[in-house]
């Protein structure tokens, strides 16, 4: 249950600062939004937001005056930012927005005296609330009592609220994911009649709500129970609703296989699987229907999905302006995840030179860790297939061992880690700077790899020169 007050005590200092500075100069002020809604149940963040019936300018002139620090950080909309107590605070002037004509921002703002209009504008009950030490919560919309039945709610007319803004149909689904809410009734009416609006959203603030969700760990939620907004956002997974796979492998369609992969690797990680592994557990067979195919017995099958999936994620993560060191490492999770190996030091060594390659990890030790994704990724596709297939997760414990021993042992699968170089090449072997030095070094690397050499300086030397002879 949420609490029916906030303690002063919850309050971070730089927020009540803040709060008097503003009152000193003869101005109402009250902390809303966000840090509200966590204070009331109990996990206050530390960013703070101010609204007042100051008018920016006037703000600015109260902080200066107080030696404090002050930006103008988006004056059209009455907003500043000080720098309390070494904390930026957000202080913006009680507004109404007017008409969205590009289902984003406000055409005009206009600064009125009154709190209450100001929370009336906002998109959910749970996020329109102001907090002050001495007069209380204000809680206009009744978004306490939402908070205590698990609720999200638009503030108002839930289809005006959508169609002011479209990326609130997202905000709506990743406040549920976050909080573990259902949406209320004629709220999620709403949002399903107006998801087509979100193709009028820029793709880049799709991508962040969506990295929002993700980070829940609850997106196989999403995808379940809001399929029209997430179709909507991410239109690759549409056509996998109901993809019947046709195979003795699996008893799923493709997307309720998919789902049961984002929660497997949850469970497997204990509800902390890493950003890239949860949107590689989403993507991982997004190139089956394009790929499929059926055999003379009626078999289906989905020859090249891995390759086509890494196509179609790369062009996704890419659209969703999702950063490139973060898409790497996923898109490799996706084009090897089906990759057959076997749990011996050659195979799984050449698998770690794939995934190294495409990753765009620089540190060993890093990529190891996304072999142990991968592998968890694998074990979560396998409990995800026909009963008979799940014995496969357990097989997996081989390839675990012998990735151990590859760490352990600090076994070579790049040029750059093996015992020799190419001026070593050049001086010993008597080669002529060009590519047939990294040539050279590649077959060594092979060689090594598959356990036919040792990564000894004078060993490889030694047989590179043999070859170079023949």
């Amino acid at each position: 249950m949420p609490a029916a007050f906030i303690s002063r005590d919850l309050a971070p200092t730089h927020a009540l600062r803040a709060l008097a500075v503003l009152e000193a100069a003869g101005h109402e002020a009250w902390v809303v939004g966000g840090w509200v809604r966590d204070a009331l149940r109990g996990c206050p963040a530390h960013d703070v937001d101010v609204c007042t019936d100051a008018t920016w300018q006037q703000s600015e002139a109260a902080f200066e005056a107080a030696g404090v620090e002050v930006h103008e950080t988006g004056i059209k909309h009455g907003t500043v930012t000080a720098i309390v107590c070494g904390q930026p605070v957000e202080v913006t002037t009680y507004r109404i927005d007017g008409d969205y004509s590009d289902s984003r921002h406000p055409d005009s703002v206009t600064f009125v005296r009154d709190v209450r209009e100001d929370l009336a504008r906002r998109d959910f009950t749970v996020n329109a609330m102001a907090w002050h030490p001495d007069r209380g919560l204000l809680d206009p919309f009744g978004g306490n009592e939402d908070l205590a039945a698990g609720l999200i709610r638009a503030v108002g007319d839930p289809a005006r609220r959508f169609e002011e803004d479209a990326l609130r149909i997202l905000r709506a689904v990743r406040f549920a994911c976050r909080l573990g809410f259902l949406i209320e009734s004629g709220t999620q009416a709403a949002l399903e009649a107006a998801a087509p609006t979100l193709d009028r959203v820029a793709q880049e603030r799709i991508g962040s709500e969506l990295r929002g969700i993700v980070a829940t760990g609850r997106a196989s939620w999403a995808i379940r129970e809001q399929r029209e907004v997430m179709f909507a956002a991410l239109p690759e997974l549409a056509p996998m609703d109901g993809f019947d796979q046709r195979s003795p492998y699996h008893v799923y369609d493709v997307l309720e296989h998919t789902l049961r992969v984002m929660e497997g690797v949850e469970s497997l990680t204990s509800e902390g699987a890493s950003e890239r592994l949860r949107w590689a557990a989403m993507l991982h067979d997004v190139g089956k229907p394009t790929c499929f195919t059926i055999d003379d017995r009626g078999q289906g099958h989905f020859f090249g999905h891995p390759a086509e999936g890494m196509r179609m994620a790369r062009a996704l993560l890419r659209r969703l302006a999702i950063p490139h060191e973060l898409a790497q490492p996923i898109v490799a999770l996706v084009r090897y995840h089906d990759r057959p190996t076997q749990p011996n030091v050659s195979s799984m060594l050449s698998l770690i030179a794939s995934v190294d390659a495409m990753s765009g990890l620089r540190e060993r030790s890093e990529v190891i860790w996304l072999m142990r994704e991968l592998l968890c990724l694998r074990r979560a596709d396998a409990l995800a297939k026909a009963p008979e297939c799940r014995g496969y997760a357990y097989e997996l414990n081989e390839h675990e061992r012998v990735l151990g021993q590859i760490e352990r042992e600090g076994l070579c699968w790049r040029v750059r880690d093996l015992a020799v170089s190419g001026g070593d090449l050049i001086r010993e072997c008597g080669m002529s700077p060009g590519p047939a030095v990294g040539e050279a070094l590649s077959r060594a690397l092979g060689a090594v790899m598959a356990g036919e050499l040792r990564n000894d300086h004078d060993e490889i030397i030694a047989w590179l020169a043999r070859s170079l002879a023949e």
